[in-house]
């Protein structure tokens, strides 16, 4: 049993082909697919519409999957998967620093495509489990280095200013905040945060804290976190 059930998911990828398999296969799985054959079309649809998950190839026509991040803006809420070439290090970076949520190499086993994406679907819904009680609690709490996360509205501020996250990175920055002070292991951070176990070589734990690194520093240029060496990262409490 999977825990994708009545998803919607928006394919771009000009691999007809491909979206095909993926639609049939998927769809056995109970989550539709809407698929785009090239990249101004995907944008479109990705702006007109709501989709529980976006699928994003990145070489295309007329856009390719980094042109289409861009104009999505980096703070976009609908995760996105990136598909990438196998060994391609630079494309997977690159597309998590436009506001991927994560990626996969082609050629990709159906099973392993599943697996991300109920991956993300789990994600998604530990944060919609929270009651609005739980959430305003947590909230009120919640106050860190003069960051701020409200878990009712999923924002987080940062000397009141709200900060443009992707849906990953927001649920990066809480965990961080919930264990501030504490050296936080990327493994810990990939099981709990991103739903999957740390494989060899795995950059995205390190590109998203960057991300969210990189817009705390934009409002304060005092670095709230701490990188230790072959042990993970540390969000600073600062003066009280």
């Amino acid at each position: 049993m999977t825990t994708s059930l009545n998803k919607h998911i928006l394919l771009i990828d000009d691999d007809n082909e491909l979206a095909e398999l993926l639609t049939e296969y998927l769809a056995s799985e109970n989550i539709q697919v809407t698929s785009c054959l090239d990249g101004a079309s995907g944008l479109a649809k990705a702006n007109d519409d709501s989709f529980d998950l976006i699928l994003l190839d990145v070489m295309m026509p007329k856009l390719n999957g980094f042109e289409v991040l861009k104009a999505l803006g980096g703070n976009h809420k609908t995760p996105i998967l990136m598909l990438t070439a196998r060994g391609d290090d630079n494309d997977r970076i690159l597309g998590l620093e436009l506001g991927a949520d994560d990626y996969l190499a082609k050629p990709f086993k159906h099973r392993e495509l599943l697996a991300r994406i109920n991956a993300i679907f789990r994600r998604i819904a530990i944060v919609k489990e929270q009651t609005p009680a739980e959430s305003s609690t947590a909230s009120e709490q919640l106050l860190i280095n003069q960051v701020k996360v409200n878990q009712a509205t999923r924002e987080i501020y940062c000397q009141n200013t709200l900060l443009e996250l992707t849906g990953t990175e927001y649920l990066v920055l809480a965990y961080m905040l919930e264990h501030h002070s504490k050296i936080v292991s990327k493994a810990e951070i990939s099981e709990q945060v991103l739903q999957r176990k740390l494989s060899a070589y795995d950059r995205t734990v390190d590109v998203h804290i960057g991300n969210v690194r990189r817009k705390l520093l934009a409002i304060d240029p005092i670095d709230k976190f701490k990188t230790v060496r072959g042990a993970g990262y540390v969000f600073l409490q600062g003066d009280l």
